[in-house]
């Protein structure tokens, strides 16, 4: 299930980044880690567009 979100956040950094592909650069950005502890391993992620002034993030 983490996994699918995982996924499902990337693809939908794609799918915005795709949005301004005839207007002003949009510029998109993504980060992964994974993490070793104790209690196990974890997975997180996120992904991100910028546009001018505005920017715009979304993690897990």
């Amino acid at each position: 299930m983490r996994m699918f979100r995982v996924i499902l956040l990337i693809l939908t950094g794609f799918a915005l980044a795709a949005c301004g592909a005839d207007g002003e650069p949009v510029q998109p950005t993504a980060s992964l880690g994974v993490g070793v502890g104790s209690s196990g391993t974890h997975v997180g992620g996120g992904v991100g567009l910028r546009k001018g002034g505005f920017g715009l993030y979304l993690g897990v």
